[in-house]
């Protein structure tokens, strides 16, 4: 018998598990949906979260010796032992695809709770069919802060954001310079969905009330095929630090194409 929707509330675990707090007793499996990249440019970010969400479910499902939640014991002790059941999507890094298999998931496979997304801008659309079927939605590692500000009842955020990363980072600034490293001038460099928006956003503020001044704020089309024009912007700026803002394949050709134009090395 699986739990619907109706049978259980979740919160997310240190483990990036789930913990149902109310269901049926009798009820020996908690399906829970889990979606990310699979397939295309962001497939290995996919293929990992998968492989950890599998781990914790083990970990959950058997009984290990371990001192980590949930690990002693076989299933979710305060369900009689109801053992987790994963059920994963792809959304192929597109929002549109995204609300697709949130949909599937609830509609068809009866998850009680969606996990996910890595990009921020799937996890709107997947977090808003969520929120219209009252299923928790568990922002595993979107980094968007306006996400968890849009006043939606089944959004549940259990990582850092990026005005959380971005203090950091002007820490470091700060502290680098009262070592004597010259740090005055910075170049945002980030890309054109709502990720790279809210990072540029938190940076603008944060450089205006740390006293960093901005000599570049590029922006640039997710996925591009080349960003040659942006690396001559950020060349000309020639800033003291450069901060991108962008997913793992865009760094890796933006890096790529530093080195192709001979762009000098900057703190990043």
């Amino acid at each position: 018998m699986t739990i619907t929707r109706r049978n259980v509330l979740l919160g997310a675990t240190a483990a990036a598990a789930l913990l149902p707090m109310a269901a049926r007793a009798d009820a020996p499996v908690v399906k829970i949906g889990v979606i990310y990249p699979l397939s295309g440019a962001s497939a290995q970010i996919g293929v990992d979260a998968q492989k950890a969400f599998e781990t914790a479910a083990e970990l959950i499902n058997g009984n290990y010796d371990y001192d980590l939640p949930l690990a002693r014991g076989e299933g979710l002790p305060g369900l009689g032992g109801a053992k987790v059941q994963l059920v994963f999507a792809d959304h192929q890094a597109d929002p549109q695809k995204g609300r697709a298999e949130a949909e599937r998931l609830i509609t068809q496979e009866k998850v009680c709770a969606i996990i996910g997304t890595y990009q921020s801008a799937v996890a709107v659309t997947v977090s808003q069919v969520c929120e219209r079927y009252q299923i928790p939605f568990i922002s595993a590692d979107n980094s968007s802060p306006s996400l968890h500000r849009r006043g939606l009842k089944f959004y549940f955020r259990a990582a850092p954001h990026d005005e959380m990363f971005s203090a950091a980072m002007f820490d470091f600034f700060d502290a680098m310079k009262k070592k004597g490293t010259k740090i005055d001038t910075l170049s945002l460099f980030h890309e054109d969905t709502i990720f790279g928006t809210d990072s540029s956003n938190a940076q603008l503020k944060l450089a205006a009330e740390r006293g960093y001044k901005v000599l570049a704020d590029v922006k640039y089309r997710a996925n591009s095929p080349s960003l040659s024009a942006e690396v001559q912007q950020l060349k000309a700026a020639n800033a003291d630090v450069l901060m991108p803002s962008s997913y793992t394949t865009d760094s890796i050709l933006l890096i790529k194409t530093m080195l192709e134009l001979g762009t000098r090395r900057m703190r990043s």
